[in-house]
């Protein structure tokens, strides 16, 4: 069976698979890592988001076998309840979720930018989130979390 090497949330793991075209999502829900949710299966609401060197990928769609030797991040390896993430504190003190089920998707999308931009305008951040899927209809708390997580006010 093929094994394929991948660094997930810091720690070297390894996947054994029959089928190198299986979905990222399904092999880390199979390690107990279940914040990175299943929603559409197409790659088109955002839910399934992790990091995958530091750019946010849609794990529904990405097949375990390219990503051999890369590193993956999930919320679970953002923060600890202890030591949340500057983004998963920003979520919880602007009250952002609603039902949670695009949280975990919404905030690697933004950490994704913040990596890139760590001072993102309203516009970019509203731009890079815009394949993120939320029925609540949250977005302008989280616009106001991203923003208070990079050290603005929200």
């Amino acid at each position: 069976m093929p094994r394929y090497d991948i660094r997930i949330n810091g720690a070297a793991r390894t996947i054994e698979t029959s089928d190198p075209d299986q979905p990222l999502l399904y092999a880390l829900r199979g390690l107990g890592l279940t914040a990175t949710k299943f929603g559409c299966g197409l790659g088109r609401c955002g839910a399934c988001n992790v990091l995958v060197d530091g750019q946010a990928v849609q794990s529904c769609m990405a097949p375990v076998a390219s990503l051999e030797g890369k590193s993956v991040t999930t919320l679970e390896g953002l923060g600890t309840p202890a030591n949340p993430h500057p983004l998963q504190a920003a979520f919880i003190a602007a009250q952002v979720p609603q039902c949670g089920y695009c949280t975990s998707g919404v905030i690697i999308s933004a950490a994704a930018l913040l990596g890139e931009k760590p001072k993102p305008s309203e516009a970019e951040i509203r731009t890079a989130l815009d394949g993120n899927l939320c029925r609540c209809g949250t977005h302008v708390r989280v616009v106001r979390a991203v923003l208070a997580a990079s050290g603005q006010e929200g």
